[in-house]
């Protein structure tokens, strides 16, 4: 009894119940091989894929742990150097006050003293032509004098006033 329906005929399309053609039990042999010896080698693949991975997470765990406390006291690092540049700034900017300071008072002490010597060169100035000048004008009185005398005194009169000079010289 066959049934052409569920059964292939010649070239049709339908169910084969013949094991051996259909290699069902070759195909039960292997999923029975793999589903036996299979968990123990792909196991151990598995574990041992896995224990690389957690080693890496590990790693990676402390690296970050380093990375982090590095960035910790990087920052600390670079607080305590902005801190110090600040005061290195606010020194400078002080030790620039006080040299415009002691700068601006040695040029009023030098300006001062430049002044002193200008009004001290003027003054020796004023009085060496003052000097000058009365030396001249002495000068030009004697000369006068001595161009009017001869012709105003005689020379008893000349010898009295010549002995009366020596006397007062040599009281002074």
């Amino acid at each position: 009894m066959t049934f052409p329906i569920f059964f292939a005929n010649h070239g049709g399309f339908g169910l084969n119940l013949n094991l051996f053609e259909t290699n069902i039990v070759n195909l039960a042999i292997v999923i029975f091989g793999l589903y036996k010896f299979l968990p123990n080698f792909l196991g151990g693949i598995l574990e041992r894929r896995r224990a690389i991975i957690l080693a890496d997470l590990n790693d990676a765990e402390e690296r970050l742990a380093t990375a982090t406390t590095s960035l910790a006291q990087a920052q600390q690092d670079l607080a305590a150097a902005q801190q110090k540049a600040e005061q290195i700034r606010a020194d400078g900017k002080a030790r620039a006050e006080a040299i415009r300071l002691e700068s601006e008072k040695r040029t009023i002490e030098e300006m001062a003293r430049v002044k002193q010597g200008a009004a001290a060169d003027l003054d020796a100035e004023a009085a060496r032509v003052s000097n000058q000048l009365r030396r001249e004008a002495a000068r030009l009185a004697i000369e006068k004098a001595l161009a009017s005398l001869p012709g105003k005194l005689s020379a008893d009169a000349q010898a009295k006033l010549v002995n009366q000079s020596i006397q007062s010289l040599g009281k002074a």
